[in-house]
């Protein structure tokens, strides 16, 4: 995709996430990138226990479709939904590789206009994807979109990671100091800028728990269950009720 001038780039996205989502070289190594993560290895089975049932389901970020074609290959009804055409095209390949069935839409998260309402039974945002969307109104906008393709009582499940996991690195530990300060400022956004997969200037937003809470019930959601995820394996953690809003590396949380 030839870059836009930036004014003109789509709500949510700046020049890093343009550059992410117009890489060619990282949708095709997509798939090996996060074969061993232990986020992805843990997701899936969490996913799977709670959706038993095939249903009408929209994969929001869907990247190269690893959540899209595991849902598929279950019969699910799946819309998989991209900014990057790279990402949709090598989801399309590799679909018709194992002749599964899936309708794939290359949207900006905030702005599904061309999806109707409530047309969807569950919605699915993971690996941090809202938190790769830039600016809070922006995240809010996707999250209110979500809500709007989905049906009554449809369930919307999502991924972020938590501000205070960057407690347990030196790195992390110097840039949540340094956040704390801009906090007290009136100028921290909670968002931590890093070099990622040899792109500069990505940022992930990591939330607090009362953040991510609220931006939830803001845009219409009812949060009824939440899984506390370990840092370093992304094993739920053990006695979640136990200060979990520190003490997770972050969140798969189910709101309906």
């Amino acid at each position: 995709m030839s870059r836009p001038p930036t004014w003109r780039f789509p709500p949510g996205v700046n020049s890093a996430l343009w550059e992410y989502v117009s890489s060619e070289r990282l949708a095709r190594e997509e798939a090996d990138y996060f074969a061993e993560d232990p986020l992805t290895r843990v997701d899936e089975p969490i996913l799977n226990e709670f959706f038993r049932d095939p249903c009408r389901l929209i994969d929001l970020g869907c990247g190269a479709g690893r959540l899209s074609l595991a849902f598929a290959r279950r019969n699910f009804n799946v819309t998989a939904v991209d900014l990057s055409m790279s990402m949709l095209e090598v989801l399309g390949r590799s679909a018709a590789a194992e002749g599964l069935s899936i309708h794939r839409v290359r949207a900006n998260l905030c702005r599904l206009e061309g999806l109707a309402e409530t047309s969807f039974d569950a919605a699915l945002c993971m690996y941090s994807t809202l938190g790769m969307i830039h600016g809070v109104q922006a995240r809010r906008t996707a999250l209110a979109s979500a809500r709007r393709v989905l049906r009554p009582g449809g369930v919307l499940v999502l991924h972020a990671h938590n501000l205070w996991l960057n407690f347990g690195d030196r790195q992390g530990r110097g840039w949540l100091l340094r956040e704390m300060g801009r906090r007290i400022l009136g100028t921290g956004t909670g968002d931590r800028r890093m070099t990622y997969r040899g792109i500069p200037g990505v940022s992930i937003h990591l939330y607090r728990w009362s953040e991510l809470r609220n931006d939830l019930i803001r845009t219409g959601f009812r949060i009824n269950k939440i899984v506390a995820l370990n840092s370093v394996t992304a094993q739920p953690i053990r006695f979640p009720n136990v200060l979990q809003s520190i003490r997770a590396g972050g969140w798969i949380v189910f709101a309906d």
